[in-house]
């Protein structure tokens, strides 16, 4: 069996695999925007003096084809839709110099609008990382808070190349207007991971990124008291927000997409060698004459 051939069994494989994966998904922006506000969620969002805390249950769901338990790690991510991080003006607002050297670097005009506050540097800046995810999550089994592990979450080669162990946030946040999280001044951008992970933008508008892992393991129908703080502002262009508990296996996260590109590609493969038979039938290709062959070469007579 050739690749072209094996591409369906493999997707069907690949595809069957996130089925095996334990996982919970929450929308929560909505629900938690007092019944009061609903009308209005703008100005709920930007009125700091209303308390954006809010409680959901979620309950763990498995498929038949698993077993009744999810094994530790178990990986907390937010979810974000018609989030367009892949805008051109976006995507170019940063300083991959100043995260590396920070105020050592003085040329910062691709972070505009957001390079400068009161005549003096951002760190970091641009508006992707002024526009830091901000919303914060606490889980309860019971009465007892599950420790949430928000170490090592980045790719460790941002990590290590591309934010400086040196540089410090400065003057961040200081403007008229906060777009999202503060950062603590006295950790350098390396220790800042939930930064690292924010700024690899994403290349769709709705995207995951990973806010930590959860270190117990959970049974099939445990229920999972989730305390939150919904700060984030998706409300100002119809945006929504997810909460996302899954299990990883050798594909990493539960994703369809690998399996349903083998297959798809699988089936165009047997629809064209489909085609080309049809072809063939139909207008046969003529044999050519054998005893053109150099072997039923007669030899020539002196």
């Amino acid at each position: 069996m050739d690749g072209r051939s094996s591409s369906i069994p493999a997707g069907i494989e690949t595809d069957s695999v996130p089925l095996r994966q334990g996982r919970s998904k929450s929308k929560y922006d909505v629900e938690c925007v007092p019944v009061l506000y609903r009308s209005n969620k703008l100005s709920y969002i930007k009125d700091n003096s209303i308390p954006k805390n809010c409680s959901k249950s979620l309950k763990v769901v498995f498929s038949a084809a698993i077993p009744k338990h999810m094994k530790a790690p178990i990986y907390i991510y937010y979810q974000l839709d018609n989030y367009y991080q892949n805008h051109r003006r976006y995507v170019k607002s940063r300083s991959d110099q100043q995260l590396l050297h920070g105020l050592k670097h003085h040329d910062i005009s691709s972070c505009a609008p957001e390079d400068f506050n009161h005549g003096l540097p951002v760190v970091p800046c641009g508006l992707i990382a002024w526009s830091l995810f901000n919303d914060t999550y606490s889980f309860f089994r019971g009465i007892d808070e599950m420790k949430v592990n928000r170490k090592n979450i980045a790719w460790k080669s941002d990590h290590d190349y591309k934010f400086g162990k040196q540089v410090y946030p400065f003057n961040f946040q200081n403007g008229t207007l906060s777009g999202g999280a503060h950062l603590d001044p006295n950790i350098p951008l390396s220790d800042q991971e939930d930064l690292i992970v924010w700024l690899r933008t994403s290349a769709l508008p709705t995207f995951r990124k990973l806010y930590g892992r959860i270190e117990e393991d959970l049974d099939a129908d445990d229920i999972i008291t989730v305390k939150l703080l919904n700060n984030y502002n998706t409300y100002s262009f119809s945006g929504s927000k997810k909460l996302v508990l899954s299990t990883s296996s050798w594909l990493g996260g539960h994703n369809n997409f690998l399996g349903m590109a083998y297959i798809s590609i699988g089936a165009c493969f047997i629809f064209v060698a489909f085609v080309f038979m049809l072809i063939h039938v139909k207008n046969p290709r003529p044999y050519g004459d054998t005893t053109n062959l150099s072997w039923n070469w007669k030899p020539m007579s002196g």
